[in-house]
């Protein structure tokens, strides 16, 4: 039967719950146990698909095609392991069927309420989380969104508290990740909202068994006694989790604190010791480049770093794999629309566009793209950064100088329909609603011999994850052909364009897919490792 470790929140939102779950998991896996995750969000939106990136950040997307929350994106990199739409839950999916089972009249005529009816389903979703297809994990981490005393979130707790009591102690841990800040003027540190974060988690019927402390620097042993004492713990049951250059660091610094040791025990586990030399090599190449790489990424919410979390960390695996630098700048799309793109670009060594919808940026895109296949600067483009790629050749090479993408119609954008050379899926409608209804998850692709992307995938078919409307227009293949612009990878069945190159040896490849939700920090993207070796041929060793 599965252990459950629930990691809770308090004082203040974003401190890191997700990074801290994924180390854990992290730890643990390393110890030779089987982990998987649950994240509960308490917002009412039935997935994170249709919110804006500026306020949740990325959309993670998995296998099956779910869109999630982007802590599955720590989660699946930290411990390696593929997650699900079982994975990530919202209030608005616990709701939704609670309103779907009383329509189909499965209450039998009951009065439908929070107690026993939204709580035994959030309990019926923590079970679920732990059965995989092989059979039970043993660990499941259960992450909750939020802060403890948020209204939203206390169907969780109940559940939680309801949980925890049923299952017991043997095979439940409650960990609570709290701020603890200091004052800049005094440089006092402040233990009091924690303090009132336990006594409001107390309140709800929940005592942890853990407290993870976030602090800007590391706390003394006295400050911990303080908290332990107010906080009805031993001291070694405060852990000290305050601010380090690179997330990757954080499983060695729970590791050092025997957090895992002490999990392990509590839970019953006698597993072998976590071996974090390959993390702790990671660490190192990440801090000890022999080259830094300058790389331009714009985007449509580049003001936003988190709105492409996923394809910062591949890059950032890619190039410590090669024991080099990354100075990744986030350009705002917008403003390379007028004036030229080099007042900007030059002295990059590559670019990447990434995904994004809508008009607004698109023709910054376009102009960064130009910028980079007119310079033979390495670019890569991932989903609409493909799209963009496709609409920049059509333009500047092919002679079709109003060719558009029909998003941009569908945006309310004034152009002629007739010059639309990226178009809606054929079982996509303008009437399609919003939500779900993306082409989503893993896709097939056969990668053409001779290519770029076969050289860098050392294989000739594929699967990525995708998250799309469009697709590039399929009666301008030929014509983009004909011009110097290769479809190196479609899809098996739709013949669908997967993949684009650049005739004449210029690293320059877009894919529909977003390869960056596969990488791992071990293992990085090998189309990402092909990026970051193109773009070295233009970096000075030192």
């Amino acid at each position: 039967m599965a252990k459950y470790i629930f990691i809770t929140g308090g004082v203040v939102s974003s401190l890191g719950k997700g990074v801290v779950s994924a180390s854990l998991g992290q730890l643990l896996r390393s110890r030779g146990l089987n982990v998987t995750f649950l994240k509960f969000d308490p917002y009412l939106n039935r997935d994170a698909g249709t919110m804006n990136p500026y306020q949740h950040g990325e959309v993670f997307v998995t296998e099956d095609g779910a869109e999630t929350d982007l802590d599955l994106g720590h989660y699946e990199r930290f411990a390696d392991v593929t997650l699900g739409r079982r994975n990530n839950v919202t209030t608005g999916q616990i709701y939704g069927e609670v309103l779907d089972r009383e329509r189909r009249g499965q209450y039998a005529g009951g009065t439908v309420q929070v107690i026993p009816h939204v709580v035994d389903l959030i309990k019926d979703a923590i079970v679920d989380a732990a059965g995989t297809d092989g059979g039970e994990v043993d660990v499941a981490l259960v992450e909750l969104g939020g802060t403890v005393g948020d209204i939203e979130g206390m169907p969780f707790i109940e559940a939680i508290r309801q949980f925890t009591l049923e299952r017991g102690k043997a095979d439940t841990v409650l960990l609570h990740l709290v701020l603890v800040p200091g004052l800049p003027a005094s440089g006092e540190i402040k233990t009091k909202p924690a303090q009132h974060s336990a006594q409001k988690l107390r309140e709800c019927g929940l005592h942890m068994d853990f407290l993870l402390c976030r602090s800007e620097k590391p706390l003394s042993l006295e400050t911990r006694a303080k908290l332990a004492l107010h906080t009805n713990l031993r001291s070694d049951r405060v852990i000290d989790v305050p601010d380090v250059k690179l997330i990757y660091e954080i499983p060695d610094r729970l590791h050092r604190q025997n957090l895992d040791d002490m999990l392990c025990a509590r839970l019953g586990f006698a597993c072998r010791g976590a071996d974090l030399t390959p993390w702790r090599e990671f660490a190192r190449n990440v801090g000890n480049p022999r080259k830094t790489i300058k790389l331009a990424a714009v985007g449509k919410y580049a003001g936003m770093a988190d709105s492409y979390k996923s394809l910062g960390e591949a890059l950032l695996h890619a190039a410590a794999a090669r024991h080099a630098g990354l100075a990744l700048d986030w350009i705002e799309a917008e403003a390379l629309e007028g004036g030229g793109p080099s007042r900007i670009l030059d002295g990059y060594s590559g670019l990447v566009v990434p995904g994004g919808f809508g008009f607004r940026g698109a023709l910054g895109k376009v102009e960064a793209i130009r910028w980079a296949r007119e310079n033979r600067k390495p670019f890569l483009g991932l989903c609409y950064g493909l799209q963009c790629a496709v609409i920049e050749f059509a333009r500047n090479v092919c002679g079709a100088k109003n060719a558009i993408s029909a998003e941009w119609l569908d945006d309310g954008a004034v152009f002629n329909a007739g010059d639309c050379w990226v178009t809606l899926l054929d079982n996509q409608g303008k009437a399609t609603p919003r939500g779900g209804t993306l082409r989503l998850g893993a896709q097939p692709c056969v990668v053409e011999r001779g290519s770029i992307a076969h050289a860098a995938y050392g294989e000739g078919r594929i699967s990525e994850r995708h998250r799309h409307r469009y697709e590039v227009n399929p009666e301008k293949a030929g014509v983009l052909r004909q011009n110097g612009l290769r479809v190196s990878g479609r899809h098996p069945e739709s013949g669908l364009v997967e993949i684009i190159e650049l005739d004449g040896g210029q690293w320059f490849v877009a894919t529909q897919a977003h390869p960056e939700f596969k990488s791992r920090p071990l293992r990085p993207h090998p189309l990402f490792l092909s990026f970051i070796d193109a773009m070295l041929g233009d970096v000075t060793e030192f």
